[in-house]
């Protein structure tokens, strides 16, 4: 094919490589030029034309599209008519998609002028959804490359689908003592939606103690209802492959496959057989809507299509789906590759509990509370000031010892006061002062202490953005190198169990009770880990030296 500048007298059957506008008439790109055209160029004073001239054995784009997608065509595939050198490849059925890698990536070598893009490999389409789409780059494909693609588009399936099957599907759902029914009902309506959308059903739900007995007992009674599938949404989650759930899978006769996946949300999945029935263990994240690897896992066997170590090891290309506050580092907020549509996740309503009721004995005769920074603001104002900087909302003072001082240096801050008489009983009587005063509509509460007024508001906001108590993250507490700070964030499911607690300490001993509810978030500062009990603490830190 020759290319180029090319006079009017030899333009005739050339492709025209760019739109022109001529008076009263339009010449679009692509046009193959004939006397009439040329005429019509020659009135408007051109003389030449930008022009692609066929030679012998060249193939039109519009051909080379048509044949090349026919060499691709294969069961449960349909294709669109070519047109501007483009055939697009369509689904006849929903299942997932199986690209063969290897082959598409030989095709694309072949010549810079055939191309073959397709949608990720093991993506789930529905009936007549794009899957892949031929393009010619310029306006024809020498004759021997065209042949040449086809023979290699023709040595394997580069595209497959694999319809979803209608399978039966057992949910066991394991209980604990203060587990929330929403937290049980959100498991099932989320894996209920997964199941339908691949055309499964789910059988009527088991619910049992969080016990390899019971657990056993329940999927022996799911097998008896036709479950061709065995879910098993434990209360807490597994975190060995010799925990509860894997363990009941084992006494019912099965065995363990995998244990974990390098995919996130999702890690710690466990995947078993009972004879030829899959049985898997969900991760925490599964409770959400939202993408995780036990999608991936639920897709493939939907499909029918092998699941075991091997393919399972094979998803960690491509397995960070899902960016959250808790890792180091996190990309832009806005998800580039959220799917198109998708709603934006409703913020958590979060309150945040300032604690400030303390005697201060440490610092007597001072109440650090009081004392002010280096622009004259009092220490717990300070904090107050931060905590309204954040989206915890509302904000509520705890305050006891000296109240009528330290709430006058909260005056004209929205902030509401909770008031407790027993602050010489210590932390959990203001702990619990505050918790009662909690709004109901509150998911969570970040607790903040009234001597850390270096934490900022943007440092809660992470903590805030790493709550999600539906993929397992109900509990959030910072870091600094490592070392546990504070505030912490609790969702609501632990207040029965925090109003409890009692002398001179607060909740953090329920995050080693609860510890697979743990997400921890690394600051970048240790602002986390510095309060200010005495005047040393005062007198080494610049903002507050020379106020004691």
């Amino acid at each position: 094919m020759q290319f180029g500048p090319t006079p009017l007298d030899d333009a005739q059957g050339a492709v025209l490589a760019h739109t022109l506008r001529l008076p009263g008439r339009v010449l679009k790109k692509g046009t193959v030029l004939d006397a009439e055209a040329i005429a019509a160029l020659r009135e408007a004073g051109k003389r030449e034309v930008i022009a692609a001239r066929l030679e012998s054995g060249d193939v039109p784009e519009n051909e080379a599209a048509h044949r090349i997608g026919e060499a691709l065509m294969g069961p449960l595939l349909a294709r669109t008519r070519a047109a501007t050198g483009r055939v697009n490849l369509q689904a006849d059925a929903a299942g997932l998609l199986v690209v063969n890698e290897a082959l598409v990536n030989r095709l694309n070598a072949l010549d810079e002028s055939l191309t073959l893009a397709t949608l990720p490999n093991h993506t789930p389409v529905s009936a007549r959804e794009m899957l892949a789409t031929v393009k010619v780059i310029p306006f024809a494909v020498p004759g021997g490359v065209l042949q040449v693609a086809e023979a290699v588009a023709r040595s394997g399936r580069a595209l497959a689908i694999h319809p979803f099957r209608p399978l039966k599907v057992g949910l066991v759902l394991t209980e604990l003592p203060g587990l929330k029914e929403s937290i049980m009902e959100g498991a099932v309506e989320a894996t209920e939606a997964r199941i339908a959308g691949l055309a499964g059903q789910l059988l009527p739900p088991e619910r049992c103690r969080h016990e390899e007995a019971a657990i056993a007992e329940a999927l022996a009674r799911l097998k008896r209802a036709g479950a061709e599938m065995l879910l098993i949404a434990g209360a807490s989650a597994v975190v060995d492959r010799r925990d509860v759930g894997p363990a009941a899978i084992v006494r019912a006769g099965g065995r363990i496959e995998h244990f974990g996946m390098p995919v996130d949300p999702g890690n710690l999945l466990c995947l078993g057989r009972i004879g030829t029935i899959p049985a898997l263990v969900l991760p925490g994240c599964a409770r959400s809507p939202k993408l995780n690897g036990f999608d991936w896992v639920l897709q493939r066997l939907f499909a029918g299509l092998p699941v075991g170590s091997r393919e399972i090891a094979g998803m960690g290309v491509g397995g960070l789906l899902k960016e959250i506050e808790a890792r180091p580092l996190p990309r832009e907020a806005a998800p580039r590759n959220a799917p198109t549509g998708a709603a934006p996740r409703r913020p958590r309503q979060v309150a945040a509990l300032v604690l400030a009721a303390g005697r201060s004995r440490r610092m007597a005769p001072l109440n650090k509370l009081l004392v002010p920074d280096n622009k004259g603001v009092p220490m717990v104002a300070r904090v107050v000031a931060n905590v309204l900087d954040s989206r915890a909302r509302p904000v509520i003072a705890v305050t006891g010892y000296e109240r009528e001082r330290v709430e006058e240096a909260l005056a004209g801050r929205p902030v509401l006061i909770a008031q407790t008489e027993d602050y010489a009983e210590g932390l959990s009587a203001s702990l619990k002062a505050g918790l009662a005063a909690l709004p109901p509509e509150a998911e969570g509460v970040l607790i903040c202490l009234g001597d850390m007024p270096l934490i900022t508001g943007p440092m809660l906001d992470r903590l805030l953005a790493a709550f999600d108590p539906e993929e397992g993250r109900a509990i959030v507490m910072p870091t600094f190198r490592g070392k546990q700070g504070n505030p912490m964030l609790w969702s609501r499911e632990f207040l029965p169990e925090m109003m409890q607690i009692t002398g001179d300490v607060g909740a953090r001993h329920l995050a080693g009770k609860y510890a697979d509810r743990v997400v921890e978030v690394e600051m970048a500062d240790d602002a986390v880990l510095r309060d200010f009990d005495t005047t040393d603490a005062l007198r080494l830190n610049p903002e507050f030296a020379g106020r004691r």
